[in-house]
């Protein structure tokens, strides 16, 4: 891949354009300081044009949210014929759509808390819809990562608020059963568990505060959970990765709770990179240090659904065989 012109993509146009170029910034810093070629793209309206004045054989894709991690550039780059981390088309705009990703759970028997899903122009009869389903009750948009418009309500009084709340980032709302439990993350790399560490967020839930300042959460790496129990929370977290086919670097986000039952909450195809996020403290721990988790990623760059199609992606994939065993045995 030292060979390869990189293209880090970063920005882009969701709520989490400032995480997106934090990641970006990370991974930009690691690869050139190990002696890639890399430039950093910042995503915006005009990505196409960029992409066509600015020739890259593979993109780093280091975005977060909608336009960015919803399948919407990897399609892009599907039609350029540019090789791009993390997952295909349809695995991003699955796992990105909180509402079909827990359908999906259900369908292949992954645990995951109760739900139903409301408009946002619902929140006048929500009462009426929430009925007998009980609180408290976790709301967030469908379709937006990063805790970015997400809360807990009490009451039908404060589900009423949170709903016109997460409208604002999305049409639809997901409403949760709210679980209560130990939240923990899942690293997975190319369908293997990395491991897991368990957050402590001051806030009393991992919002976007806990996620990305200093100081405001509490990590314990590993995840303070039996033996047996550690193991099953991995195995639970592969086995959500696998039915929504999504590939390369990965984090499941899962609650634990008291009554020794786990719950997937949902998977990100594009987990962040910034210094505080949890997939480089979790590789960190199996062996990777955040350079080398930068390589892993880009060594596993294809064309999605395509690959096969085009000289660029066949090539690409032949070098990551060979530089994944090499890192592996470094590692």
């Amino acid at each position: 891949m030292k060979n390869k012109h990189i293209g880090i993509l970063l920005g882009g146009l969701s709520a989490e354009r400032e995480v997106s170029i934090a990641s970006g910034e990370a991974v930009y810093q690691a690869l050139t300081a190990a002696g890639y070629r890399c430039t950093k793209i910042y995503v915006d309206r005009d990505i196409d044009r960029v992409l066509r004045q600015t020739p890259i054989d593979v993109a780093f894709i280091a975005l977060h949210g909608t336009y960015g991690e919803d399948g919407c550039v990897q399609g892009l780059l599907e039609i350029m014929g540019i090789p791009y981390t993390g997952s295909s088309v349809m695995a991003s705009a699955l796992a990105m759509d909180k509402l079909k990703a827990k359908e999906l759970f259900r369908l292949y028997n992954v645990p995951t808390p109760p739900y139903y899903c409301v408009g946002r122009d619902d929140a006048e009869r929500i009462s009426e819809i929430h009925g007998s389903f009980g609180f408290p009750a976790f709301v967030k948009p469908r379709r937006a990562g990063s805790s970015v418009g997400a809360g807990r309500a009490k009451d039908i009084q404060e589900l009423e608020q949170l709903v016109e709340q997460a409208g604002r980032f999305d049409d639809s709302v997901l409403v949760e059963r709210f679980v209560q439990g130990r939240e923990i993350a899942v690293g997975v790399l190319d369908g293997r568990a990395l491991g897991a560490i368990e957050i402590v967020p001051a806030a009393g839930f991992y919002d976007y505060k806990s996620k990305y300042q200093k100081g405001q959460s509490e990590y314990h790496l590993p995840a303070r959970l039996s033996p047996t129990r550690y193991k099953g929370v991995l195995n639970i977290a592969e086995r959500a990765v696998r039915c929504l086919d999504a590939t390369g670097a990965t984090r499941v986000d899962i609650l634990a709770t008291e009554g020794e039952n786990e719950y997937v909450l949902e998977v990100n195809t594009l987990p962040g990179m910034t210094p505080t996020s949890l997939l480089p403290k979790i590789a960190g721990a199996a062996g990777y240090d955040f350079t080398a988790l930068c390589e892993a990623i880009l060594q596993r760059a294809t064309l999605g659904a395509s690959v096969g199609n085009s000289d660029r992606a066949a090539t690409a994939n032949t070098e990551s065989a060979t530089d994944a065993k090499s890192a592996r045995a470094t590692c």
